[in-house]
């Protein structure tokens, strides 16, 4: 799990219990502000087709779970302290928030849809508060907190480059680097901003604050989740945000919802697989009348209506629509898909699109990259290079001076 996703909002808007939801955690959860004083750090799943239906054959994971043929993998979950206005100053734990900021590679803004928090988090009665708000107050504090940094000695540091020729990108990655901020993320908002990097240090302040947020757009892209998509004026609001963000991947979503159905599954009284827009009650008796009718207005409220709890949804386009990655399995055998120990099947990786088969060992081990000698496909038998692009649920062997994987 070499990338992130982070959990962002506001206090109380239901950051920890999406990531409950997501991890079945049991932090601390408040309707006061702050309940999350530091981090917290979880496990969840995407959600992917396993390669064991392409090869029909009954597989055994190591690393991941396989349900139904479908493949959850595991990603690590930042759930950080609430952010509320003034946070790029130092207000709130907004310092705490932001260095935890630097971990993530993607953010879920979780949004109160109902609008019954106020900017602070507070309880105010329902429909009282825009939540349109928090999508912008967040834009403006990372974009106030990035360019808080990037102001930082600017005019000396872009004087070098029409002085001695140093390129823009060389400099800010060397400021930028340790918030997971990369060359390419740096060109790309140069491209975009239509500003001319050889004279950076006659851009306006305006420029440079534009600069940021195209920065941090395209480091760290942000997905609202529309949650407590189920209370009285969150459908409405969630059809706002859409209206009003076009540009943004907005999901209606359900936290509560997702917890219910995985507390049930975990107790073996409903088989739900997390991701579905249904489920079976296996244990009818061991529900009231009242707990199967709340368990029916699930069903056709937030799964019928929405395809799902959202949790899984969100998760799964955060991690394979915004970060482009691709599943790889490697095995050290090929024809029969197992592991020295006869698992089938028995790990998956995660790794971005575009990813060659010699990067591919690097990932699994360092030592494998180096001794890389080439890798051969598991559908077609064949020896593949090291510069071979590798695809979506691959299934290949490792060949390398050290062994094989």
């Amino acid at each position: 799990m070499g990338f992130s996703v982070g959990i962002v909002g506001k206090p109380s808007c239901g950051k920890t219990s999406f990531t409950n939801a997501a991890c079945m955690t049991d932090f601390k959860v408040g309707s006061y502000p702050f309940t999350t004083i530091d981090a917290n750090v979880g496990v969840t799943h995407v959600r992917t087709p396993c390669a064991c239906a392409g090869f029909d054959v009954d597989d055994n994971p190591q690393n991941s779970l396989c349900v139904n043929r479908v493949r959850l993998v595991p990603i690590k979950l930042i759930d950080v302290a609430g952010l509320v206005p003034g946070a790029h100053e130092g207000r709130g734990m907004g310092n705490k928030f932001l260095d935890d900021l630097r971990q993530a590679d993607v953010l879920i803004h979780i949004v109160d849809a109902s609008g019954a928090l106020d900017a602070e988090g507070q309880e105010v009665s329902t429909g009282a508060y825009d939540p349109i708000e928090d999508v912008k107050f967040l834009e403006d504090e990372i974009t106030q907190w990035l360019l808080g940094i990037i102001q930082k000695d600017w005019r000396r540091l872009t004087g070098r480059v029409r002085a001695e020729g140093v390129k823009l990108d060389e400099i800010l990655l060397e400021k930028l680097s340790g918030l997971k901020i990369g060359r390419k993320h740096i060109l790309k908002a140069i491209r975009d901003s239509g500003l001319k990097a050889e004279a950076a240090d006659q851009w306006s302040d305006e420029e440079i604050k534009g600069f940021a947020s195209l920065i941090w757009h395209t480091a760290k892209p942000i997905i609202i989740a529309a949650n407590k998509i189920d209370r009285p004026g969150a459908e409405e609001n969630f059809k706002r945000l859409q209206e009003t963000f076009p540009d943004y991947l907005v999901v209606a979503v359900s936290a509560l919802a997702e917890k219910v159905l995985k507390d049930l599954e975990s107790k073996g009284v409903i088989s739900y697989v997390p991701g579905d827009d249904d489920f079976e009650v296996l244990k009818p008796d061991a529900l009231s009348e009242s707990e199967l009718a709340q368990l029916d207005k699930l069903k056709s409220e937030i799964l019928g209506k929405y395809g799902g709890t959202g949790v899984q949804n969100i998760l799964n386009k955060a991690v394979f629509d915004f970060l482009n990655m691709i599943t790889v399995y490697p095995v050290h055998d090929v024809g029969s898909l197992s592991d020295g120990d006869g698992n089938v099947l028995p790990d998956v990786f995660l790794v971005p699109e575009g990813t060659t088969a010699k990067e591919f060992a690097g990932h699994i081990h360092t030592d494998l990259m180096e001794s890389f000698i080439h890798a051969i496909d598991a559908r077609t038998n064949m020896r593949i290079g090291d510069k071979h692009v590798l695809k979506d649920c691959d299934v290949i062997k490792i060949v390398s001076a050290k062994g094989t994987k």
